[in-house]
């Protein structure tokens, strides 16, 4: 149960992530300009969505290696 779970919380994770936009060019060394953002509408959304999925796999993690 927890496996099929942890799949599909992982997948669920994953699509968030790559949905997430980020600035044009790399951002390895950062840059001036986008150094500060505010997150508005759908990039809010899929922001906490990230930190909320990302909570429940570390969750589900523990308890399948505790069961």
């Amino acid at each position: 149960m927890f496996t099929v779970l942890s799949i599909i919380i992982s997948l669920a994770l994953i699509s968030v992530i790559l949905l997430q936009v980020r600035g044009g060019g790399t951002a390895l060394f950062g840059q001036a300009e986008s150094s500060f953002r505010v997150r508005r509408g759908f990039e809010k959304i899929l922001f906490r969505g990230t930190i909320l999925l990302s909570v429940i796999f570390v969750i589900i993690a523990v308890l399948s290696a505790r069961f």
